[in-house]
């Protein structure tokens, strides 16, 4: 998991080249400007999710898994809260298409908003969409980074 500000974005440039095509691309594209749905980038190597989400309270909520894609999330409009956990619990339902569940508590939180993003990669249980200082809706990208084969 990284989390840092989109001025520092270019620091991880080099860590994989999916992940060095998603970052060319936020570096060059406007987010805003996107439509809602889906962006393809590089085919089903990283496209971007565009989409209004309304805020949850963390209880009752599972932290989420992928197995092949890394999350790369910013908040356009509004400031959610994040939490996650690198202490795997039991397995919530089933796996379908590339996201889990697990029954973990967050044992790091953070914030998105105020040109910050957040990069959660495969495997790391974490949880988007938490309330966060009363904000209770967000626009955000969620750029999906294919990491594995």
């Amino acid at each position: 998991m990284i989390c840092d500000t989109l001025q520092h974005l270019v620091r991880y440039r080099g860590l994989h080249p999916n992940l060095d095509t998603a970052i060319d691309y936020l570096l060059t594209h406007d987010l805003a400007a996107l439509p809602l749905g889906r962006t393809e980038v590089d085919g089903d190597k990283v496209f971007i999710n565009l989409m209004d989400a309304t805020l949850h309270p963390d209880a009752g909520y599972h932290p989420e898994y992928h197995k092949l894609y890394a999350d790369l999330q910013v908040d356009l409009t509004g400031s959610e809260g994040w939490g996650y956990t690198n202490l795997p619990g039991a397995e919530i339902g089933e796996f379908t298409g590339d996201c889990g569940f697990q029954a973990s508590a967050s044992v790091v939180t953070g914030a998105l908003g105020e040109g910050r993003f957040v990069l959660f990669f495969p495997e790391e249980l974490h949880k988007p969409g938490l309330v966060q200082h009363g904000c209770v809706s967000v626009r955000k990208a969620v750029v999906k980074i294919r990491m594995e084969e």
